[in-house]
């Protein structure tokens, strides 16, 4: 059996002209290109996370300031994404108007902001 150090194929095949390295600037076009292409496809998805994460927050912190509205005040609910906020990192939840028209925090709603833990309603009072 004869061995082949190269394919049948391609027995006696010598290229027509040695490639040489790329260009730095073809290098460079390259990466810009390759970079592009990686922001437009990881970009739109960023985008959507924000924006759903913003509207599940606002929605939570409306419902919450709304069951608080029976003993504050309140205009309205802000939501706000913070760093270094009361509760930590993560979706805060402040009151509008509320106590003379400071911004108070009511709820922090979490880095996947959800609804929090309903706030317990007073038993009513029993006549025995």
């Amino acid at each position: 059996m004869a061995e082949y150090y190269d394919e049948p194929e391609l027995a006696g095949y010598e290229p027509h002209e040695p490639r040489g390295p790329r260009s730095p600037r073809r290098k460079r076009t390259l990466q810009i290109v390759v970079l592009l292409g990686i922001v437009a496809l990881v970009l739109p998805g960023i985008l959507t996370t924000y924006s759903l994460a913003k509207s599940t927050a606002q929605a939570a912190c409306a419902a919450t300031v709304a069951q608080l509205s029976r003993t504050v005040t309140a205009s309205g609910s802000r939501v706000q994404f913070e760093f270094f906020g009361p509760g930590g990192v993560g979706w805060q939840c402040y009151t509008v108007g509320a106590y003379g028209g400071d911004r108070m925090p009511v709820a922090m709603l979490g880095l996947i902001p959800s609804y929090p833990a309903p706030v317990p309603a007073e038993a009513p009072a029993v006549d025995s």
